[in-house]
């Protein structure tokens, strides 16, 4: 049985085709106060031996939304429990930045530990958080599943070129390179001029006139990508894609790429948003 939690419909859905599984339909509502409930009443009707939860937690609701979940499955009397975390909220609070702050994800990697038997992480942002967990931790990377809608544009890519942030994400810009099968890689410098001035450029690779695809595991307030896109254009590049595994696009950040430039966004659903065009069901339905 596939349960999903109300941010991850469609990946629950294309997980339970692609696993030829059951689909659980889970009843979610607030209560008066603005407390969370969330229940599977098909796992109290028919208990399966095995159930999947596939829950993102970008927010605080989802975290309390899954943990309903994992305890209406266990009271239930779900034997085997897996929980699927296609994005990680707290994930990039993986350690003190300053005295007196809490590790946020170790945090809820204990809580989310005490009603699974095992967890699956999507492309997490810090791999290392899998250590937080008390229970068995797969990461699936859904990278290369990025390179799918670029494979259907009306005109092929032209002598593209895929580029990371940074040099520390220029894994992820390979992986989609080599699922396209084609292109060369490189990644963006940042060099600081002053306290608040800060300039950034690809660090090797010229740009004129080639197809150009900007990638990267999350885009949240989407500044840093659109000032990307800016550098490209004013130096020349053509058709400029962006492609994230987590399409989180919090607050403006769909419209600061747009009034960049980019050509289009694309994301998997790891976070349903508009721009999430490829599923990372299959790299996930390979652990399971």
């Amino acid at each position: 049985m596939i349960v999903p939690g109300s941010r991850s419909q469609a990946l629950a859905a294309a997980l339970a085709t692609t696993l030829d599984d059951t689909l659980a339909v889970p009843e979610f509502d607030r209560f008066p106060d603005g407390e969370t409930f969330a229940a599977v009443p098909a796992a109290g009707a028919d208990t399966p031996e095995r159930a999947v939860v596939v829950a993102a937690t970008p927010s605080n609701d989802a975290y309390v939304e899954l943990l309903q979940l994992q305890d209406a499955l266990r009271e239930a009397g779900v034997e085997s429990l897996v929980t699927v975390i296609p994005y990680m909220g707290y994930a990039r609070q993986d350690k003190v930045f300053e005295p007196g702050q809490p590790i946020s994800a170790r945090a809820m990697a204990r809580a989310v530990s005490t009603s699974t038997d095992r967890v699956v992480l999507v492309t997490p942002h810090e791999p290392a958080v899998r250590e937080f967990f008390d229970v068995p931790v797969d990461i699936v990377d859904a990278a290369d599943r990025l390179a799918v809608p670029l494979a259907g544009l009306d005109t092929p890519l032209d002598d593209p070129l895929f580029l990371s942030p940074d040099d520390g994400a220029i894994d992820l810009a390979r992986a989609v390179r080599d699922a396209h099968g084609a292109g060369g890689t490189d990644y963006f410098e940042k060099t600081r001029h002053s306290g608040t001035e800060v300039s950034i450029e690809p660090s090797d690779a010229p740009v004129e006139g080639r197809d150009v695809v900007i990638t990267d595991d999350i885009i949240a307030t989407g500044s840093t990508m659109a000032e990307s896109v800016a550098v490209l254009r004013e130096r020349g590049a053509d058709r400029i894609f962006t492609a994230c595994v987590h399409p989180l696009l919090a607050r403006a950040a769909r419209t600061k790429l747009e009034a960049a430039g980019v050509e289009r966004v694309y994301g998997t659903d790891t976070l349903e948003r508009d721009v999430s065009v490829v599923s990372a069901a299959p790299v996930v339905a390979d652990v399971l």
